[in-house]
């Protein structure tokens, strides 16, 4: 009888040992392959406060990767004074004691204009609008809306510039809440143009055709002019970017894309882009086209007029150190157990191991058999393990997704209230995951078993065969 019957015979022999360490290995490699799974899971969310209108698509900066960021260029930086990608980091003497300070400026911010500039060429897409974010500025030689009963202490006095490269394409527009009453809106042609608010020119006497000027909140020169095009009215009054007359509505006045940072002097900030689809019928081929760009997509997150965008499990809460921590603790573990199994399995087998050594055979090949006993076994438990895997995977990442989400709420809740910010944080609502096992994914895991079976099995060995064959047999006495 060869090596490969005398293994065979030895797993069917011990039926309940057999299986047992079956479903031991197929727990492991399901173990591996959720892990997996999770570290790259689509992790489709709602935003609540933001969603494309119409048949477009809105993209805008992720908030979590421009946090990761900004610890990575620190890191570049180390404990130098300096400034790396619109990063900033200096020392300041602070009641006596030096202490760092952080700052982000426009070009951090800033969507890069070559991205937008990609997504706009995809076929289906017959437009596309470009919008700054709220840009404080001074008025220079008119008022703007004040609220007498409030104290303007801490505002910037000024009023928030937004430009546009199409007017027409703003979300204030493409809602309906804003529409011209005079003039007309700003086209991409414009140049040092502007709209203002109907309130803004019954209070000030302006009318289309005049010319107005704005200047830096700190400084009283350069004075930058724009000419009105156009007077706008709202149905209802539109959402403060922050707090304070600075950005109430009727003081947000709709300029040219690139006017604000001409009137602040400072580096453009782009915010967001909206994208507009031709045909709306093509609407999820053109999203799927777009997701198939050549882009550094974790920086952005893109939203269809759902509300509805894809964000990375990298991006998700560390979702992705979570996975790998678990794979290495179940590797750790899945060790421990398997060597444990197979130092029971062996020491039971002295019996055998001694009649097989009585008969000439050596110890080399006694482990070899073994271990071929256990990959007989091992291969069928990672066969099945790979057909029930895909839905084993996916409810693990959407187990894991879970438990970050309510982690991070809870973080949120500790916190809130404790620190004053001006800053809207975004709504998302987890509406779906996606874990996908790839086939990269099953060859890995099966390398893994294999290992894992080979290191558990040689050293669960040792114990045995170190010893001499003499004293092996005569434990069998």
């Amino acid at each position: 009888m060869n090596l490969l019957q005398r293994a065979w015979c030895s797993v069917i022999r011990k039926p309940v040992r057999s299986i047992l360490l079956l479903l031991v290995i197929c727990i492991i490699s399901l173990l591996f392959l959720s892990g997996m799974a999770s570290q790259t899971a689509n992790i489709a969310t709602k935003d609540s406060t933001r969603q494309a209108i119409g048949a477009g698509f809105l993209m805008t900066k992720n908030a979590e990767n421009e946090s990761k960021r900004v610890e990575e260029l620190s890191l570049k930086l180390g404990d130098k004074e300096g400034s790396l990608e619109g990063y900033h980091q200096k020392k300041e003497l602070i009641d006596g004691q030096t202490m760092w300070r952080t700052w982000t400026d426009n070009v951090f911010h800033c969507i890069k204009t070559e991205d937008i500039d990609k997504i706009a060429g995809v076929e289906g897409i017959s437009d596309y609008n470009i919008t700054t974010a709220p840009t404080r500025v001074k008025a220079s030689e008119f008022e703007r809306i004040e609220d007498p009963d409030v104290d303007q202490t801490n505002d910037f006095g000024g009023v928030a510039l937004l430009g546009n490269r199409d007017m027409k394409l703003d979300a204030n527009v493409l809602s309906g809440n804003v529409s011209i009453k005079e003039g007309h809106m700003v086209a991409p042609s414009d140049k040092d143009v502007c709209v203002i608010s109907e309130e803004l020119a019954e209070k000030n006497g302006l009318k289309v055709g005049d010319t107005i000027g704005f200047h830096p909140i700190k400084e009283e020169e350069p004075v930058s002019e724009a000419k009105i095009i156009g007077i706008y009215q709202v149905k209802e009054k539109m959402t403060p970017y922050m707090s304070g007359d600075t950005y109430r509505s009727e003081n947000v006045i709709f300029t040219d894309l690139h006017f604000p940072e001409k009137a602040e002097q400072d580096t453009p900030l782009f915010e967001c882009a909206y994208f507009k689809v031709g045909n709306v019928d093509d609407y999820e081929s053109v999203k799927e086209r777009i997701k198939a760009l050549d882009l550094d997509w974790e920086l952005y997150d893109l939203i269809d007029n759902n509300g509805n965008l894809n964000t990375m499990a990298e991006n998700f809460n560390n979702l992705e150190n979570i996975s790998e921590t678990m794979l290495w603790i179940v590797a750790g573990g899945s060790f421990v157990i398997l060597f444990l199994i197979f130092l029971f399995w062996i020491r039971n087998r002295n019996n055998e191991i001694g009649v097989l050594l009585s008969l000439g055979i050596s110890k080399s090949k006694i482990l070899l058999q073994i271990v071929t006993e256990a990959f007989m076994i091992g291969i069928i438990a990672i066969c099945i393990s790979f057909v029930v895997a895909p839905a084993t995977s996916q409810a693990a990442a959407t187990y894991l997704v879970g438990q970050q989400e309510e982690q991070a709420q809870l973080e949120k809740d500790a916190v809130e209230g404790q620190v004053s910010t001006e800053y809207k944080d975004v709504k998302l609502t987890i509406t779906g995951v996606q874990a996908e096992v790839t086939k990269d994914m099953l060859i890995v895991d099966g390398l893994g078993i294999g290992a894992l079976i080979i290191l558990s099995t040689s050293a669960a060995s040792i114990l045995i065969f170190r010893k001499n064959p003499k004293n092996i047999l005569s434990e069998m006495s």
